[in-house]
């Protein structure tokens, strides 16, 4: 047999190996009734069985992919015409919530910075709650920056919010009211598989449509952003997308969370206990700030107290949205606010870090 045929029979099995473990996580977390089961067990399991030592696990990116697109879809045809005033309407706070957090990254990266020892310029950009991958490729563009713990504290973070924010949500700290926000389940009706066909098709083509065009005019996570925005606008026409089922619903979180427990690789850093605390207690104080936000935000606004805590919870737009959905937030409202976070973060905070990184090298001089 081929080299190359060795290596794919290979990748294959890792392959395999790596969706019997997942599936086996999901099912557990399912069958002991924990939060979110299809996105929390899979991550779970693969992050401890890639731990051992010549435990070869992969997860395609294309796998990841297609999971975000089936969520996207599902958020986007939760928009109507209401939430989207709702939308406008909360700008002047979406403005002032995402200012006081970068605020609250900017101090931490300080502390954490003389406590430390690690440059300000890697502090800062290891606390500022943007995207992973474009955080990343924004750090390999400057130089000076530790891109090694930069990665490990965004992963961290990402992965300790969609363990916590479930638990958080569970919690007596959040009433259990419903929402007016759209839900994969109105009126006691669950979507059937049957009512899908023949629309979905047509849906199906055109969120992969937008899902690529999204990547090539590099928008923020293009395969969850793009079927969202193309669906909302579809949606907006009075073009309604049909609802999903649960269980393609839990699917998609399988899809994404077998690709985030394989992120995390504590292996490669060098100092690992004092950086591993380091990230964790990063995103404590960002999960503590954020909650107390959303108290404020939900004093102003009509929204839940679930709802106001994923808007501004500190993890990466698509998690949080699919998070959104299986509890029942007003999912529309959640992603509009992680949406403008996002952009917000990109047009200002890198000038910001450019001007931290330029005085810190001068300082060095």
């Amino acid at each position: 047999m081929k080299k190359w045929d060795l290596n794919r029979v290979s990748r294959g099995i890792q392959l395999l190996a790596a969706i019997v473990t997942a599936f086996i996580g999901g099912g557990l977390f399912s069958l002991i009734r924990l939060p979110i089961p299809w996105l929390l067990g899979p991550m779970a399991a693969l992050l401890i069985t890639s731990r051992f030592k010549n435990v070869k696990l992969i997860w395609p990116v294309s796998i990841r992919n297609t999971g975000l697109i089936i969520v996207g879809y599902s958020i986007g045809i939760s928009f109507t015409k209401s939430s989207f005033s709702d939308m406008i309407s909360h700008l002047p706070s979406m403005l002032i919530l995402t200012i006081l957090i970068v605020l609250v990254c900017v101090c931490s990266a300080f502390v954490m910075s003389k406590l430390t020892g690690i440059d300000y310029p890697t502090s800062l950009t290891s606390s500022i709650p943007g995207g992973l991958s474009q955080i990343v490729v924004f750090a390999e563009e400057m130089k000076g920056i530790d891109i090694t713990t930069v990665t490990f504290f965004h992963v961290t973070r990402v992965i300790m919010v969609v363990f916590l924010v479930p638990f958080l949500i569970s919690s007596p700290l959040f009433a259990s009211e419903s929402t007016n926000g759209s839900s994969r389940i109105m009126d006691n009706v669950i979507p059937q598989w049957s009512e899908l066909f023949p629309l979905i098709f047509l849906f199906a083509l055109i969120c992969f449509l937008a899902a690529r065009i999204g990547k090539i005019i590099k928008l923020p996570a293009p395969y969850f952003l793009g079927p969202v925005i193309v669906t909302a606008a579809i949606s907006l026409f009075g073009l309604q997308g049909p609802p999903l089922p649960p269980s393609l619903l839990d699917i998609s979180q399988f899809m994404v969370a077998g690709y985030i427990g394989l992120l995390l690789k504590p292996e490669q850093l060098d100092n690992k206990k004092k950086t591993i605390l380091l990230a964790l207690m990063n995103g404590l104080i960002l999960i503590c700030a954020t909650m107390f936000f959303s108290f404020l935000l939900t004093q102003y606004y009509d929204l839940s107290s679930i709802t106001g805590f994923l808007s501004l919870a500190p993890g990466g737009m698509d998690q949080m949205g699919i998070i959104a959905h299986e509890v029942n937030a007003d999912v529309s409202t959640v992603t509009s606010y992680q949406l403008f976070r996002l952009a917000f973060i990109y047009i200002a905070v890198p000038p910001l870090l450019r001007l931290v990184l330029k005085l810190s090298l001068r300082k060095k001089d």
